[in-house]
């Protein structure tokens, strides 16, 4: 099958909810009244590391209007994780909703709940504290020796498996083929490092718990996970399931800070606690001191190369810094490799060596690109220094060295999510048209030459990058979704799949659209409602698209069925001869009847019943899209500061089910690489206080500072993603480190390995090559 027989898919439809989101109807989750609302605060832990010696809150509980103040002496003692993961969730079970004890500048001490923001500030200010300082250790690497701090150090916490050392998460994994490096003509060896970044999603983290007219609770709630969320909150606070309904209204962001359960536990204990509603918003600076931020992390990579260009062995070392909590530790670290060493050709040996550490420092967690963006940034300069090395154009030695169609990888079964991977080959591959694309647009070879005979304080220069990510987990991530009819021939559609405004619910929409014949409009959409919505593992790992649209697909075929059976008593036809076209059911004889009335003889008349039907789906592979990006950047050797010119990044999805929106997925997935390449950074005082917790000092990239970005979607058919589709959220951020180190090189013959690339850092790199 290909694309010239769609009529829905393959379009740019508008999102469904664009006049709503443009109009500023009331969408979000804290665009509603609750009548007795209380207003939640949390007491954040001003030491790194430190015992709770005694908590008095009896002034606190005096301050008029406040309802309630728990501590951990007020909550049941259940270790869990945060993160927002399939059960059982791969993470070390090492966090208390409340706890005797605190491990991070920002961590939870306590919770107010109040009838005024004032009076629940008034009230944290009269919490009386004394704490047992106790030594902090910030630094991986100073963290896993003898004798360092032991952050988790309680007996009941689960699935660490090296506390006394700080290893929340290790992984090793070797393939040996011969003796190490034995082939190879030249060895490189070389680190990279990316520090603290912060997601900075425009809608902060906001929960609302109230309880319904059966007294359950409802958490009305900014999240990726709605499934998830409800299951953690429950084991969390010892509650059923059943008692609990999570509510995702519209999302303003997320790339994977809501793939958590930051607020909602403390929320729902302060609700059951005062018997009414309670609200908590995050501030922006409490986004970044007490949410969640990228792993940082120090690749260091050690590979052989011969002269005609073959990679003989590779060893990818990676080390996380989790921060106080191992929240994602263990599956960040597993994806950093699992994403890249597949991607390239290794003739003989290959090991993996990874490691997440504790320390006194904020928590890491999912973050778009998910460890792959660690890894093709060590990866991808890799390749440009080995080619560089054996005299080989760049071009050249990278597409000898990519994996092609049909070939697949030990990695693949070696390195899943928390357990074996599974076996796969490449099924659609796009990478070397996107590679010819990229070529041709950015003027690779007009420009090398032009740039080679450069002078004076302003260089020019070229790079390049390719990579590949994920759609789904295989054989772990499951999505559902039910379609049920109208008397009109509309169509409801309920999904657990979570549109955090990338326009998933519009695409799923034209999923069902297709195969039932009808408008996008005709599709009504409502996701994620635990209560009124089928199970969805949530929007995370590239996921959305190939998982649940599979789900959406056969549950339309389902569907499409029950409309035939019908319409074939109407028609006095043939089943097999009958299909469904422009809102129809159509006959080979040219007969036809309206979909209108296809429901109401279902509903009204014969064999009466509702048209309806359920499917669920996961996926035994999760065929990676690829990515080449290239950019042309302008470097000013007096100032030290990079300036790109030209970023073009094209893309293999498979077939694009929305192209508009797909482009869109990708131009903001670049520019958030960009931004990381080239400005951001958390900053943090000796003793592990953020310094720059606000959009006024953190320095991210806004639509006034962003340069030209041209997405060019590359077409392939992906066999098993519905109607060809693969994923396209999360690649576009892993392009824009390596490709950027590679121009800068290009351009002025330093190599950088320590992201941000700021002025400083240039200027430095061109003193030491002078």
């Amino acid at each position: 099958m290909d694309t010239k027989n769609l009529k829905i898919v393959n379009k740019p439809v508008i999102k469904i909810d664009a006049m709503g989101l443009a109009c500023g109807e009331p969408v979000f989750t804290d665009d509603v009244d609750f009548q007795g609302l209380l207003c939640g605060k949390i007491l954040w832990s001003p030491h790194a590391h430190a015992e709770i010696k005694k908590i008095d809150v009896s002034d606190a509980l005096k301050v008029p209007g406040v309802k309630a103040v728990l501590t951990y002496k007020d909550l049941p003692r259940v270790p869990h994780t945060t993160a927002g993961q399939g059960y059982p969730e791969p993470s070390p079970y090492d966090t208390y909703t409340l706890d005797s004890k605190v491990r991070f500048v920002g961590d939870r001490v306590a919770a107010v709940a109040a009838e005024t923001p004032e009076a629940a500030h008034e009230a944290l200010s009269k919490i009386k504290v004394e704490y047992k300082l106790l030594p902090a250790v910030f630094d991986t690497f100073e963290a896993m020796k003898d004798g360092a701090p032991v952050i988790h150090d309680e007996p009941d916490s689960k699935n660490i498996p090296d506390a006394k050392h700080n290893i929340a998460a290790k992984f090793d994994f070797e393939v040996k083929n011969g003796e190490w490096f034995k082939e190879a003509d030249f060895v490189l060896e070389h680190s990279w490092k990316i520090p603290y970044l912060q997601h900075c999603a425009l809608e902060p983290h906001v929960t609302i718990a109230s309880f319904d007219h059966f007294g359950r609770l409802v958490l009305r709630t900014s999240t990726q996970v709605p499934f998830h969320v409800r299951r953690i909150v429950a084991q969390a606070l010892n509650i059923p399931v059943k008692k609990i309904r999570v509510i995702k209204p519209r999302i303003g962001g997320g790339f994977g800070s809501k793939q958590e359960v930051l607020l909602e536990d403390i929320t729902a204990a302060l609700a059951l606690k005062t018997g009414r509603p309670v609200k908590i918003e995050y501030t922006r600076r409490e986004t970044f001191v007490s949410s969640r931020t990228r792993h940082p992390s120090t690749v260091r990579m050690k590979a052989g190369v011969k002269k005609d260009g073959t990679i003989t062995d590779a060893e990818m070392e990676i080390t996380l810094n989790t921060g106080a909590y191992g929240s994602h530790a263990l599956t960040v670290m597993m994806c950093a490799g699992s994403h890249t060493l597949p991607f390239y050709k290794i003739k003989n040996n290959i090991r993996f060596i990874g490691r997440s550490v504790y320390t006194n420092m904020p928590v890491s967690g999912a973050y778009r690109g998910y460890g792959a963006t660690q890894g093709f940034f060590a990866w991808d300069c890799l390749m440009d220094m080995m080619a560089e090395k054996i005299g080989m154009d760049p071009v050249e030695f990278r597409r000898r060295n990519y994996i092609r169609l049909g070939e697949g990888s030990p990695v693949f079964k070696a390195m899943g999510e928390g357990r074996e991977g599974v076996e796969q080959v490449i099924t659609s591959t796009g990478l070397f048209e996107a590679i010819d694309k990229g070529l041709a647009e950015i003027k690779w070879k007009e420009k090398s030459a032009k740039y080679r005979e450069q002078t004076g304080p302003i260089r020019r220069g070229l790079g390049m990058a390719c990579m590949m990510q994920g759609s789904g987990i295989p054989e772990v991530d499951m999505a559902s979704a039910t379609i049920k009819m109208n008397e009109d021939g509309s169509f409801n559609l309920l999904i657990g799949a979570t549109d955090l405004g990338t326009g998933s619910d519009t695409i799923l929409a034209q999923i069902a659209a297709e195969v039932l014949g009808v408008k996008t409009g005709d599709m009504i959409v409502y996701s994620s409602d635990t209560d009124l919505t089928p199970f969805d593992v949530g929007a995370y790992a590239s996921s959305t698209t190939f998982i649940s649209g599979g789900a959406v697909k056969k549950t339309a075929e389902k569907v499409r069925e029950m409309i035939i059976e019908v319409a074939a008593k109407i028609l006095d036809a043939k089943k097999e001869d009958l299909r469904l076209e422009g809102g129809k059911v159509v006959s080979k004889t040219g007969a036809s009847c309206l979909l209108s009335e296809v429901a109401n003889t279902s509903l009204y008349y014969y064999d009466q019943h509702q048209i309806t039907a359920s499917a669920s789906h996961f996926a035994h592979t999760s065929p990676p899209p690829f990515q080449a990006n290239f950019v042309e950047v302008e470097v000013d050797t007096e100032t030290g500061k990079i300036k790109i010119l030209d970023y073009v990044s094209c893309v293999d999805c498979g077939t694009a089910v929305n192209p508009t929106l797909a482009e869109g997925q990708n131009d903001g997935a670049v520019l958030n690489g960009i931004s990381h390449t080239l400005s951001e950074e958390m900053e943090f005082s000796s003793n592990g206080t953020p310094l720059n917790a606000s959009f006024r000092r953190y320095k991210i990239f806004s639509s006034a500072d962003t340069p030209p970005v041209r997405t060019f979607i590359i077409p392939s058919w992906e066999p098993n993603g519905p109607f060809g589709a693969k994923s396209v959220s999360e690649i576009g951020i892993n392009g824009p480190l390596p490709a950027v180190a590679n121009a800068v090189h290009n351009a002025v013959g330093i190599r950088l390995f320590d992201a941000p690339f700021t002025p400083d850092k240039v200027l430095a790199a061109l003193k030491k090559a002078k």
